[in-house]
């Protein structure tokens, strides 16, 4: 066997030690022309460890304004900036100080790519928003450099925030001034329909929605004689006699309470509402996303003129406050409509399908609601207009007018639309042309039969074996109650 000569051996290892000396040096220091230090030392004029450091946080749905301010800001007349990315491992677990030390001590960082994110700013388009980037900007002789960190759950966990490198404290709290500014000028929620989604409470608030405003007019509203108007002036005619009410000192804060089976038009006077106020920004929430409803006052008092939809409150009335475990959530969100002032042009709708359950908190925390309309079963002239409304593809003569309206007593407005949406299914099943007079009367009566008896429950009919009160009493214990269905999905889409 050949034995090896030391010499060689030695010379063996010392080249391989330099090999992996040179491979973990390449890796731990950067190329000098891209060092972050390098780059920030070069712009600010400084060496960045030597700069304060300013922090802001925004909450997650502004990651949009935040990216949309830094831009208008950056670009006014006498200012520039350049935007580059940082690399490195890590690199979204540290603060920007931390950065810094971090690429002091072993040279990790250096300028890259920036990281973008698409988010959402209406219906039908999004923004690619800086979600890891750094602005490297002047304003005149004042240097800046600029962290724009979006939500990602890692390091600042579910926030939006912004580390400033500045020339002093106070340069870097002007410049967040002119954010935050720019952010209540520009702001695209503004005018804009939204939505929070569900999240868990230790991520922060969850995504937005944004929504198309519903087009409606009073004879697309069935209510009883004399109600609508009612509900419009509290809410349309306040907004549109803002001045004169506050010229003579009276509060445009208002809230409306509207209440009913489940069915019967709630959301649909909600939306006819929303078409009315086009200039208004509108936050919605439904059941237990209610738990946002900070976030939304606070929306709506930065964007007022504003709407607060709070849906299916009955959901939260005896839901304990996530924060202490004492209070019903629903005490939250009326001490969240009281922490506005009486000169915010805010408006509050609550629906729910359960009057009995919000009672006691509203008649514990009066003031907050100043009407509550029932929205109720509709009789048979409204029943009548539901079908005229609706069922126009049937084209139904007087007297099968008079029968379906006579047949449907007790019935909602969601079971007039279904029973028009199941004739024409019938005929579209013969393969038929036109609907024939059968069609509807097959439709009819299957929805009335026993075994649709559930199918009308969830379409808000009441069941006739039980009274009023007996409904609203077991309705607590029975789940397929279809008071706890009603939602923004009733009677449209469009708030699904």
């Amino acid at each position: 066997m050949d034995t090896q000569d030391p010499k060689d051996v030695a010379a063996f290892g010392r080249l391989f030690d330099a090999f992996l000396h040179q491979i973990v040096y390449r890796e731990e220091q950067p190329d000098a022309a891209h060092s972050l230090l390098r780059r920030l030392a070069d712009h600010l004029g400084r060496p960045p460890q030597e700069t304060p450091v300013v922090k802001a946080i925004r909450p997650p749905y502004d990651h949009a304004n935040v990216h949309l301010a830094l831009e208008r800001w950056f670009t006014t007349e006498g200012r520039s900036h350049e935007l580059v990315g940082v690399t490195g491992e890590n690199r979204r677990y540290e603060s920007l100080s931390e950065l810094l030390v971090t690429a002091q001590r072993h040279g990790r960082y250096q300028i890259g790519a920036v990281d973008y994110a698409y988010v959402p700013v209406s219906t039908d388009e999004e923004l690619a928003c800086v979600s890891f980037g750094l602005y490297l900007g002047s304003d005149g002789d004042d240097r800046y450099a600029v962290l724009l960190r979006g939500p990602s759950g890692e390091y600042d966990g579910n926030h939006v925030s912004i580390e400033v490198l500045a020339p002093s404290r106070d340069a870097a709290k002007r410049l967040l001034s002119g954010i935050d500014r720019l952010i209540r000028d520009h702001n695209v929620f503004r005018g804009k329909v939204i939505s929070f989604e569900g999240s868990d409470f230790s991520e922060g608030i969850g995504p937005f929605r944004f929504h198309p405003r519903p087009a409606l007019d009073a004879a697309d509203i069935v209510l009883p004689e004399g109600l609508l108007p009612r509900v419009e002036r509290q809410v349309v005619g306040v907004a549109r006699r803002r001045e004169r009410l506050r010229a003579t000192g009276q509060h445009l804060r208002r809230g409306l309470l509207l209440y009913g089976p489940p069915g019967t038009g709630k959301t649909h006077t909600v939306r006819y509402l929303l078409s009315q106020l086009p200039e208004f920004t509108v936050v919605v929430l439904a059941g237990t996303t209610i738990q946002h409803v900070g976030a939304a006052c606070s929306l709506a008092r930065q964007l007022q003129p504003a709407l607060v939809v709070l849906e299916d409150c009955d959901l939260v009335a005896e839901a304990r406050d996530y924060s202490d475990g004492e209070q019903p959530l629903l005490f939250q969100v009326l001490n969240e409509m009281d922490g506005l002032g009486d000169d915010a042009d805010v408006a509050f709708l609550l629906t729910t399908n359960r009057a009995d359950l919000l009672e006691p908190a509203l008649a514990q925390r009066p003031g907050r609601v100043d009407m509550a309309v029932e929205i109720p079963l509709p009789d048979g002239p409204g029943r009548r207009r539901l079908l005229e409304l609706y069922g126009g593809p049937l084209g139904l003569d007087g007297d099968t007018m008079e029968e379906v309206v006579a047949r449907t007593e007790g019935t909602t407005a969601s079971f007039t639309k279904e029973l028009v949406r199941r004739t024409v299914l019938f005929a579209a099943e013969r393969e038929a042309a036109e609907i024939r007079p059968g069609d509807l009367t097959e439709a009819l009566d299957e929805l009335l039969s026993d075994r649709d008896a559930l199918t009308r429950r969830l379409l808000g009919v009441p069941d006739p074996d039980r009274s009023r009160a007996g409904r609203a009493a077991g309705a607590a214990d029975d789940l397929a109650d279809p008071d706890d269905l009603d939602g923004l999905g009733d009677l449209d889409p469009d708030f699904a």
